[in-house]
């Protein structure tokens, strides 16, 4: 049902209503670097794949030429769900609707879930970009929901739990948990190393934990060192390394954790 909005609280492993569907989530990693493009991969974009709904995780910049360049039609996204309103994670939507403009012939709705000042900040950027599309909607619907800490949105078959996480202090950043069936799939977003991921990943089938650096200090970011140092108390089935920096790429060999990368294909449950 898209678009339903609630302020329930994360979804407990005892709740037998999105627990008993048996639904699987195929991952396929788009971008899996940081805001550098570092070593040649492309900016934030995770497409979550369920029974009935197809959502993409963040949309960095060269998003839209990362699903092309694969293969996957743009028009198959449903909903994009943004993490926080940095470029590198939501300023590939305005190449999007570009797409589903002029290309794609988009007609069915699209539906832009995130954080507080999404709808003016994607809007704003879009019209910076292409000028002679301001004061001209798009030719087909966009829905806009906001989400805040503790948020839960029902896209078709996916359930989008939101959680706060310390990446910024003027703006909410946010981590989303997706349920789909008895499958579970977190994302960090973008985010230090803090406990409350251990809770937040608990019991969840894939845990994508940002790691942009391997032990340099980088503000506001998690580091490979906190994760090898906290591996131990997370409770997820499995782990992968995404928002990855050049000097985790280039220290690859020193790290038991597995590394996403662009064109990676999983899938859970």
């Amino acid at each position: 049902m898209p678009g339903r909005n609630s302020a329930a609280p994360p979804l407990l492993q005892g709740d037998e209503v999105w627990l008993n569907l048996g639904v699987a989530i195929d991952l396929t990693c788009l971008g899996t670097s940081d805001a550098f493009g570092s070593v040649g991969r492309h900016n934030a974009g995770y497409l979550v794949e369920t029974g009935a709904t197809k959502l993409l995780l963040d949309a960095g910049p060269s998003i839209l030429a990362s699903m092309k360049g694969q293969g996957r039609a743009p028009d198959e996204i449903d909903a994009v769900v943004i993490s926080h309103l940095h470029g590198d994670h939501f300023a590939g939507i305005p190449f999007l609707l570009l797409e589903f403009t002029y290309q794609s012939r988009r007609q069915r709705p699209l539906e832009i879930i995130g954080p507080p000042g999404t709808e003016e900040r994607v809007y704003t950027l879009y019209q910076t970009l292409y000028s002679e599309r301001r004061g001209e909607a798009p030719p087909f619907p966009i829905r806009f929901t906001e989400v805040r800490d503790r948020s839960v949105i029902e896209v078709a078959d996916a359930r989008i739990e939101s959680f706060h996480v310390p990446h910024q202090e003027a703006e909410l950043s946010l981590g989303h948990r997706v349920v789909a069936g008895g499958t579970s799939l977190v994302y960090s977003g973008d985010t230090p190393w803090t406990d409350d991921l251990i809770r937040q990943s608990s019991g969840t089938d894939l845990f994508l934990c940002e790691c942009s650096a391997f032990d340099s200090d980088v503000p506001r970011h998690v580091r490979y060192v906190e994760l090898e140092r906290n591996r131990k108390r997370l409770e997820c089935e499995e782990l992968l390394l995404v928002h990855i920096g050049s000097e985790v790429r280039q220290r690859a060999k020193e790290i038991e954790l597995p590394l996403a990368d662009d064109g990676m294909k999983k899938t859970v449950g």
